[in-house]
């Protein structure tokens, strides 16, 4: 495993990890809640690893990071206008917006539901290495399953190992709760978990929220 430290988004950092992702490979990288364990989110292959490293149910979905607005619309076949109205506020920020996945979409993301669960990250390392490899990102955070999210980078390294070929060791953001995840059910806005984002907030935009 490759680690790369230090206070500044360097170029080179970023394209070695955006090299290992484009190889099909995963790293590890901060966001704005914990370090996330990434791969090319739009190769089935990739994501597998993904659930391989993390030893993850295959039935559960995985969320996925995108750069912004136009980047979430390339890979979902509808953004209904509540939800969007809801990216355009909370995005970028810990608010992830479970959509229909396009067909670009591979099927061991969406787990068979036919839907994907999409964010911006507020966090501007995470937010360049997305744009240095120009597409979206797995963003499950980056334990072994059955473990807690960390901010640490030692941590990842006990865990995953040499399982990561980039590990961009920086700080995280100051999110002490994952994304809140939101989606449609019905006609209906849903809060699928309550999360950094509160529900007081979403409601003074969409109006009612069905809670789980």
């Amino acid at each position: 495993m490759q680690i790369t430290t230090g206070n500044s988004f360097q170029d080179s950092q970023l394209q070695r990890a955006a090299d290992a992702i484009a190889g099909g490979g995963l790293v590890a990288f901060p966001t704005d809640t914990f370090f996330a364990l990434g791969a090319d989110a739009l190769s089935a292959a990739a994501v597998a690893g993904v659930f391989a490293a993390k030893g993850r149910d295959p039935g559960i979905p995985v969320p996925v990071l995108v750069y912004d607005i136009a980047m979430a619309e390339q890979v979902v076949s509808d953004f209904p206008g509540p939800l969007h109205d809801l990216a355009n506020l909370f995005w970028p920020g810990a608010l992830t917006i479970v959509l229909p996945a396009s067909d670009v979409v591979p099927d061991v993301v969406t787990a068979g539901t036919g839907t994907v669960g999409l964010r911006v990250p507020d966090h501007d390392l995470a937010r360049e290495l997305i744009a240095t490899v120009d597409t979206p990102l797995t963003g499950t955070s980056c334990n072994v399953s059955g473990s807690q999210p960390t901010k640490n980078a030692k941590t990842v390294r006990q865990q995953f190992g040499d399982k990561i070929l980039v590990l961009i060791d920086a700080p995280c953001g100051e999110n002490t709760l994952p994304s809140t995840v939101v989606g449609l059910s019905g006609n209906r806005i849903r809060l699928f978990r309550a999360g950094a984002v509160d529900i007081d907030s979403l409601r003074k935009i969409v109006g009612d929220i069905v809670v789980e």
